[in-house]
């Protein structure tokens, strides 16, 4: 097992880095907080800031976190 696949863990079916896996989430948790506290006082106000600010974490997480996955397409002789 290589060094690099050491450092990734199954969740949900899925290897993931956990390094990578606590950026992703302290930047949507941030944006999401972020938006729901800066929105003005009216009720469906901070529940929508806080979801725009969950789908901007998600996008800027999304550029900044690159995948890990590799494909290897192998092709059958016939």
């Amino acid at each position: 097992m290589s060094e690099e696949n050491k450092s990734l863990f199954d969740i949900w079916g899925d290897n993931v880095n956990l390094k990578d896996l606590l950026i992703a989430m302290l930047i949507c948790i941030g944006m999401t907080l972020g938006g729901y506290v800066i929105a003005p006082g009216e009720d469906p106000q901070p529940l929508i800031a806080g979801l725009v600010g969950g789908v901007i974490g998600f996008i800027i997480s999304s550029i900044i976190i690159k995948p890990k996955r590799e494909i290897n397409d192998i092709e059958e002789e016939s």
